[in-house]
């Protein structure tokens, strides 16, 4: 089997400030059409800052969509123009007021890929030190720092539900405990 799908009609549903939403008509590898609906998102970008005493920097901030406040790692959208280490950077400063350093890569993540294209590239640093906060007009939020073991017993106790948060902890916990151990160099 390919394993594909070819697009033979493709109509915009919405397009709005952050998403747009397409539905698709699709030719199935056995000539069978379906129907696909997609959200396409710019992408996003989150960063697990750790300071030298092994606490990682957390936000917690009300989610509308799910009408509750989440515990996070720094994150936000992708901007124009700018790599995504460069958004990284730039939200763990508006964020956190946090300047890292000695940033590696933790891959990315897919959050839904059933119906959504967007990719949230996650990242690791230490953090050099902290300027001033520079939230966004329209952002409400509480900074907080955790031990990252405590941050690790939260994911798997199900204390944080946000996906790209659980991932970039646990990889965090599994890169970090080998750059301690010296096996590999941040």
């Amino acid at each position: 089997m390919k394993l594909t799908e070819k697009t033979i009609e493709s109509k915009e549903i919405f397009d709005g400030k952050v998403i747009r939403v397409i539905h698709d008509k699709v030719e199935l590898e056995d000539g069978n059409t379906a129907m696909r609906e997609v959200v396409e998102h710019p992408g996003g970008v989150c960063v697990a800052a750790i300071d030298d005493d092994d606490n990682m920097l957390f936000v917690r901030q009300f989610r509308y969509p799910y009408k509750e406040v989440l515990l996070e790692l720094p994150a936000g959208k992708l901007e124009k123009g700018q790599t995504p280490l460069e958004n990284g950077k730039r939200e763990l400063l508006e964020e956190t007021g946090a300047v890292g350093r000695e940033y590696m890569t933790l891959g990315k993540l897919y959050p839904s890929p059933g119906y959504c294209g967007e990719i949230i590239h996650m990242y690791f640093c230490k953090i050099d030190r902290y300027e001033q906060q520079q939230l966004d007009e329209d952002e409400f939020l509480n900074v907080e720092k955790l031990p990252l073991s405590k941050a690790v017993e939260m994911v798997l106790n199900n204390e944080i539900a946000d996906a790209k948060t659980q991932c970039a902890v646990l990889k965090t916990y599994m890169m970090y405990d080998r750059l301690k151990k010296g096996n590999d160099k941040i």
